[in-house]
């Protein structure tokens, strides 16, 4: 399989977003958005996050798939997409980790090179027929954390000042004033006017945890590019990269049968096929790069380019894989990869991106749409309530309690 891209190239064809129309905005109840109903429905084929990064001595790649559900279905496929390449925006060879479960017996296959049979749900997993693989599959305790009830009340903030008439210049970024700036900085790092609270304190999703050789995976270069789906026999019906992309870039502040028809099509799509959200994307970056009351400082926004100034960005987050440097083992910042490559931050070379565990990936995330840096976005939650390891497989902390509980 090929995946390979010209970044260029899909810069000059990606259509251009018009001005943002925000007029039909609705309330709280649809300001953020979850997954769409058909995921929904199932559970065990709901991606809840996935996770890759590099052992410490860059010969593994390590990867996590967490399921919203609290098992898995004998009915889907769990499957890694690891893509590779020799540099950033091109990777000509495709790799596939792929797991089914039959009860507690899973079958996963890293391409070829190695296979793993068995009941995988104790804490060492099990290790693959030759070594190469080795996987876990159960409930672990879910390592995102996120503050979702003030991030919905800085959404409130925003929509509000937009239907009170504040302007949207050209490329969709509205003019915030300072006393709404203000307050979508303060919703945003508070709970119910309160200490701010992560949702998922304490939900124990079905979690696959896979560490495998490098160099079953980097057959086309050490630069690698991961994303994850689950699917129903040639049906997908999930499918998921960075951290938000799928749930916080579609119609942002739109209802929910605008925003349930982008995502359904989003997960029907796969990164190579995405170009036809970027003009949906633009619109929605326009909207969070005002969240500091200044436009044209999101992160790669092109102060020149009249309307199309979010259109590099939104080039990138359509090709929604997490990007990985198998070259290194220290893995210390998300976007790590894409902020050496394009954001000329030349001292990130070394790092290996992905994402750990441990990540702060909302407010690294936000911050970058909003401002253009790693930091400045805060929702008041800053780790998890429980202490999760890069090194010491399966890396994700065990549940105090069996898997009972509802975010």
């Amino acid at each position: 399989m090929r995946n390979s891209r010209s970044w260029g190239r899909r810069w000059a064809q990606a259509a251009v977003a018009g001005a943002l129309c925000l007029g039909a905005t609705t309330t709280a109840q649809a300001s953020d958005h979850l997954d769409t109903p058909r995921v929904i429905a199932d559970p065990r084929a709901d991606i809840g996050d996935i996770f890759a990064w590099t052992s410490p001595d860059a010969r593994r790649l390590n990867l996590v798939m967490t399921i919203v559900g609290h098992g898995f279905s004998d009915k889907l496929r769990y499957v890694f997409h690891v893509d590779s390449g020799p540099g950033f925006g091109q990777t000509p060879r495709t790799t596939t980790i792929a797991c089914s479960f039959v009860a507690a017996i899973a079958d996963c296959r890293a391409g070829d090179a190695d296979r793993v049979h068995g009941d995988a749900s104790g804490p060492d997993g099990l290790a693959g027929r030759h070594g190469r693989l080795r996987v876990f599959a159960g409930p672990r305790d879910d390592p995102f954390f996120n503050n979702v009830r003030g991030t919905r009340d800085a959404y409130n903030v925003a929509a509000q000042a937009i239907r009170g008439g504040a302007a949207v210049d050209p490329a969709g970024c509205p003019s915030f004033d300072a006393a709404t700036t203000r307050a979508i900085a303060d919703r945003w790092r508070r709970t119910n006017g309160g200490p701010a609270t992560n949702l998922l304190a304490g939900w124990t999703p079905a979690s696959i945890v896979i560490s495998v050789d490098l160099d079953v995976v980097d057959q086309g270069g050490k630069m690698l590019a991961v994303w994850a789906e689950t699917a129903r026999g040639t049906e997908r019906i999930d499918r998921m990269g960075r951290p938000l992309t799928g749930n916080a870039l579609l119609a942002t502040l739109g209802p929910d049968a605008v925003s349930d028809g982008l995502k359904e099509r989003y997960n029907q799509a796969t990164p190579a096929t995405s170009d036809q959200f970027i003009p949906e994307i633009e619109k929605s970056l326009g909207l969070y790069d005002a969240f500091d009351g200044e436009c044209g400082n999101a992160f790669l926004a092109d102060r020149s380019a009249g309307v199309s100034r979010y259109l590099p960005l939104a080039v990138l987050l359509a090709d929604d894989r997490l990007w990985v440097n198998g070259a290194s083992g220290v893995c210390g910042q998300l976007f790590a990869v894409e902020r050496a490559a394009l954001g000329g931050e030349r001292a990130l070379g070394g790092d290996c991106g992905g994402r750990t565990p441990n990540y702060d990936a909302v407010d690294v995330y936000r911050s970058l749409l909003v401002n253009g840096t790693p930091t400045g976005v805060d929702d008041g939650v800053d780790r998890d309530e429980r202490q999760h390891s890069t090194v010491t497989f399966p890396f994700l902390a065990a549940p105090d309690t069996p898997s009972t509980a509802k975010p």
